[in-house]
């Protein structure tokens, strides 16, 4: 060991980033040996934070006096992966935290739970402004509730009088940089998780919600039932177009109740419409005198009215022919009467030619049988 200045008698030289980290991680994987349910810390980057929810944690530490001196302190730590394992309950988180020496630091915050009079103002504020629970947690909110959640000793994070916290280091400041490293790990952890922030304030995030959600849907309604001022009133139609409209009396006289019909009520209107089609169908329009029923033929009904019509029509009246159609019959009738005439002479022909034939056979006997005498 040397003496002097600089690296000298009661001095040990610093490590350097890497040689701290590689320690830090060498340390987790001893204590994840002893314990496989560990949470620790990583911070991926140069921020501390990257939602909405951890830097307005880390803002509303770093906004405040009794701490900015001490905690810029822990960021290091928090940095290097000194912070082995962290664990947020309901107004507590615990911490355990590698320090110079080869056990780590047991760390304890306690945070009061919030106030339920800010509580409830804070739900009443958020009537029918947020849309659903994933826009709370990622942070897409209007900017009047993030001015209402930051507000100092009104809003959802904690003022420092309502934080207490412990170390098991020597060290006697207020804050020690093991404890400002837990506080930036919070911010870290509500990153992964900002649900977590509820659970650490013991808030119940379900009534902000639903009490949200259920207020804008009210409004909704509400807003539907009003008339709109785009509607046009009748009376501007009328003299907007030139054209007379009808009166809402009129068709108000009989209004339709908007009460759904039971099976019974239904069966008896099908009965009544069948009963009244039967009516109809069984009177016969006259013109002498009686009245004729001003009830519609249906369509069906037309169709074969029309058909019979058009039969008894074609039955009844006698086209007389055409020239051309005469002309036309009478050629049919010279021909087929060309025709019986060729057919006779033929069959006189073959008549004749048969006689002939056989005369000629009966002198060639006789000649036949005058020789053998």
């Amino acid at each position: 060991m040397s003496y002097g200045y600089g690296y000298g008698y009661g001095y040990k030289k610093q490590a350097t980033v890497a040689e701290k980290i590689e320690r830090n991680q060498s340390a987790i994987e001893k204590l994840r040996k002893k314990n496989p349910g560990i949470e620790p810390v990583v911070i991926s980057g140069r921020k501390l934070a990257l939602t909405w929810w951890g830097n307005a944690w880390n803002n509303n530490l770093e906004r405040y006096s009794d701490y900015e001196n001490r905690i810029g302190r822990g960021s290091s730590y928090v940095r290097h992966g000194a912070v082995l394992d962290l664990k947020i309950a309901p107004g507590r988180v615990t911490a355990l935290v590698q320090g110079s020496r080869k056990k780590p630091y047991d760390v304890d915050v306690t945070i009061e739970p919030l106030s339920k009079k800010s509580w409830d103002s804070i739900i009443k504020s958020c009537e029918g402004k947020i849309e659903s629970l994933q826009e709370l947690i990622d942070g897409k909110f209007p900017k009047e509730l993030e001015e209402l959640f930051t507000a100092k000793g009104t809003g959802l994070f904690p003022a420092p009088k309502e934080i207490s916290f412990s170390c098991s280091c020597p060290d006697w400041a207020s804050v020690c940089k093991h404890v400002a490293a837990v506080l930036y790990g919070i911010g870290a952890r509500l990153d992964s998780n900002p649900g977590l922030f509820f659970v650490l304030r013991d808030a119940n995030i379900d009534d902000l919600i639903s009490k949200a959600i259920t207020q804008k849907s009210e409004t909704l309604l509400k807003k539907s039932d009003k008339k709109s001022s785009r509607a046009i009133n009748n009376d501007d139609i009328s003299a907007m177009f030139g054209i007379d409209m009808e009166e809402e009396a009129l068709t108000k006289e009989k209004p339709v109740s908007k009460e759904k019909f039971t099976t019974k009520e239904k069966a008896n209107t099908k009965e009544k419409a069948a009963t009244k089609v039967k009516a109809i169908a069984k009177e016969k329009p006259t013109t002498k005198g009686k009245t004729v029923t001003k009830e519609k033929l249906t369509s069906k009904e037309k169709s074969s009215i029309k058909e019979k019509v058009t039969a008894k029509d074609r039955s009844t009246t006698k086209r007389k022919p055409t020239v051309k159609e005469k002309d036309t019959a009478k050629d049919k009738a010279n021909t087929k009467d060309n025709a019986t005439t060729k057919e006779s002479a033929t069959s006189k022909k073959s008549v004749a030619k048969k006689k002939t034939s056989t005369k000629d056979k009966s002198e060639a006997i006789e000649k036949t049988i005058t020789k053998k005498k």
